[in-house]
């Protein structure tokens, strides 16, 4: 079962570790175990084409995913935030810190298939981007992206992110991007 870590089990619901992020449409706020099935159900193969992982087998695979994020939450390495609509509160996507402690994070989000086209994966990535830059000794940003990913390359491309490599893997080319942090020198 999906539970918080044990240190923090009576303290997440009441006091978040993380406040949450507000943006004109959304709120992003730390991954928590009552948003397990929805984000499970996000994650879908048409949505993972362009993800470095596969949807997972079942419920009970994504809570071992899902205990990960919370320990990694936790020791401040990894940064998950769940995405949801500011007005309804329904289910957006997920954005991602990995590689927190690093000069350069890597940046990582996934968007529901229904709430794409809105333009709130820019909107997220923007909102996390500020976020790491008050709270992260961080001199740019990662974004890795499949080349034929153009709506997620728009967004790095938004923020101001340049090409500096490539990437294969087994499902697809990637090209990296540098998106660099707010009010440092590119």
């Amino acid at each position: 079962m999906l539970t918080e870590p044990t240190a923090r089990r009576t303290l997440w619901p009441v006091k978040p570790l993380i406040n949450p992020v507000q943006t004109e449409h959304l709120v992003l706020r730390p991954f928590s175990c009552a948003d397990g099935h929805e984000v499970f159900a996000g994650i879908t193969p048409t949505l993972t084409r362009f993800m470095a992982f596969d949807p997972p087998g079942s419920f009970a695979a994504f809570e071992t995913i899902g205990q990960e994020w919370l320990r990694l939450i936790e020791q401040g390495a990894e940064y998950t935030f769940v995405i949801r609509h500011l007005q309804d509160g329904r289910f957006v996507g997920i954005a991602a810190v990995q590689r927190a402690t690093e000069g350069e994070p890597e940046l990582g989000i996934w968007i529901s298939e229904r709430e794409h086209g809105q333009g709130y994966g820019r909107e997220a990535v923007r909102a996390v981007v500020h976020w790491c830059a008050e709270r992260l000794a961080a001199v740019a940003y990662r974004y890795p992206v499949a080349v034929d990913n153009v709506a997620s390359r728009r967004i790095a491309e938004a923020l101001g992110g340049q090409v500096v490599g490539t990437e294969q893997s087994a499902k697809f080319a990637s090209v990296v991007y540098r998106i660099p942090v707010p009010g440092l020198p590119g």
